[in-house]
């Protein structure tokens, strides 16, 4: 049975909104290139949804181009404003921006693990509140917020996890009070992967996993341009994987003696340690590995920083090689602050070790990124939700 006409114009409305959405101002030839669309529907669709107050006029398309065909639309910025956090444990980062992603405002807020949980969350509320006020962006459409932890598949909730602040849980049911916005939370390595495949290293990868190094780590998966989070929302929880060279075995509940006793920050810097690199500083939030290890890329062959860099290389393929192992995922992403301090001399290091380990062909590659993925994700996050919900097909 042939669609209706109201639904062939909101199938097609809809079609050139996501166009817009991922590739940005088109002109009407532009449009129906893409689309398939007759000229006739595509000026129906670009009359349609102007006066729907759902796309502009941005500008024109070259220099030397006049006239109606020239013209640019662009989703309307100023329909919603948005919010996005980075919630570690020692702090929130904020970006505010439009609706097509444009920053308009950034904020940090650092919060003392004795300050208890009333008031770290009500310091990162108000970081919201007020920059959100002093950005003109009020009311918010949509928060996005990346966090450590499990989310829950079914409520997506942040779970209540050992070892992780109370205020992290606290401030997403607060920001729900608080404000007149829709709230989304995600894992932050699962936020990374969104954002290094959208602007990063994965970008023409529809399938990867992403190795996250940097306080903590984790990974993510992303197979058939799908996150994977996995019955509970555990996935890539790689932490707790059991792995030689370790004192012990994780338990349920710490991943001491897991791999995240070999590749986390701490372990890192002591590796660092036992081949003499001490006392390099990282940038403000960065972990001091970071700073480690991209000293020890610039390293000449043969000194003690190009060995500590070899060593944990050693390190990083036993994760990476069971992760491979289990997914096939073709491509390896080396995210967080030390996945890009590493740069392409740690990703190529790895997977030298890699193709000894594993039949499967895996190109490792550089997290283009670092740590700003996590805000940035969470953004992208935001974004898509907002935009979803506005451009919804509606009667017509």
């Amino acid at each position: 049975m042939p669609a209706s006409p109201s639904t062939a114009r909101a199938i097609n409305d809809r079609l050139a909104l996501r166009l817009l959405q991922s590739e940005g101002p088109l002109t009407a030839g532009q449009l129906k290139e893409r689309t398939g669309l007759s000229r006739p529907s595509v000026a129906d669709l670009v009359e349609r949804l102007t006066a729907q107050g759902l796309i502009e006029v941005v500008g024109e398309a070259g220099a030397q181009r006049r006239g109606p065909n020239a013209k640019l639309h662009g989703i309307v910025s100023g329909l919603a404003h948005l919010a996005a956090l980075d919630v570690r444990t020692e702090g929130v980062t904020l970006t505010v921006a439009d609706l097509v992603g444009t920053v308009l405002a950034e904020a940090s807020a650092p919060i003392d693990g004795e300050e208890g949980t009333g008031p770290a969350v009500e310091r990162a509320v108000a970081l919201v509140e007020r920059t959100a006020k002093e950005a003109g962006a009020e009311p918010l459409h949509t928060v996005g917020i990346g966090a450590p932890g499990l989310i829950d598949p079914v409520t997506g909730e942040l779970r209540d996890s050992s070892g992780l602040p109370e205020w992290h849980r606290r401030l997403v049911a607060a920001l729900h009070e608080r404000l007149p916005a829709r709230v989304l939370v995600e894992n932050e390595t699962n936020l990374a992967a969104l954002a290094e495949q959208r602007d990063g290293a994965a970008r023409d990868r529809d399938t990867f996993a992403l190795l996250w190094l940097g306080h903590g780590i984790g990974a993510a998966v992303v197979l058939d341009g799908v996150l994977r989070r996995g019955a509970s929302g555990g996935t890539g929880e790689i932490g707790f994987l059991p792995v030689p060279g370790t004192a012990g075995l994780p338990s349920a509940t710490g991943c001491d003696g897991g791999f995240h006793s070999l590749a986390g920050s701490a372990a890192i810097a002591e590796l660092a340690r036992a081949h003499g690199l001490v006392g390099r500083t990282a940038a403000p939030g960065e972990p001091a590995a970071a700073a480690l290890v991209r000293e020890a890329v610039r390293a000449e062959p043969g000194t003690p920083a190009a060995r500590f860099l070899d060593a944990l290389a050693d390190r990083l393929v036993l994760g990476a090689a069971s992760v491979v192992a289990v997914l096939d995922p073709g491509c390896l992403v080396l995210g967080g602050e030390v996945g890009r301090a590493g740069g392409d001399r740690l990703a190529t290091l790895v997977a030298t070790r890699l193709a000894a380990m594993s039949p499967l062909p895996t190109e490792v590659r550089a997290g283009a990124l670092g740590g700003a993925a996590v805000l940035r994700g969470a953004l992208l996050m935001a974004r898509d939700g907002a935009q979803d919900d506005l451009f919804a097909p509606t009667d017509r």
